[in-house]
């Protein structure tokens, strides 16, 4: 089985984290720090650049997350929190005779 990774950092201690700097295909792009909605912690790219191919620039977007390992399981993030209860049901009214329903 495998051995789970813990996050070696607290959710405080990531306040202070930098851009991360990533170089594709000889561009410096910065990737800043990021809490993804799922709880994890990591930095976040995202843009468009153009790749050579053959003599010929073509467009192509990027889209990158770096994540901290085992930073979800941290105190704080989304998998601590509980879910909230489910609305009740709505119960419309029977329509009258020659009403439509919708």
């Amino acid at each position: 089985m495998a051995k789970k990774t813990v996050c070696p950092i607290t959710r405080d201690q990531f306040d202070a984290a930098k851009p991360v700097t990533v170089v594709i295909n000889g561009i410096e792009q910065s990737a800043p720090p990021k809490r993804f909605s799922t709880g994890s912690l990591g930095w976040y790219l995202n843009g468009k650049t153009e790749i050579e191919i053959d003599g010929v620039k073509v467009p192509v977007q990027i889209g990158m997350n770096l994540t901290i390992v085992g930073s979800k399981e941290l105190p704080g993030g989304e998998a601590d929190a509980k879910p909230e209860p489910a609305a009740a049901p709505v119960t419309l009214p029977e329509p009258r005779a020659g009403e439509a329903q919708f």
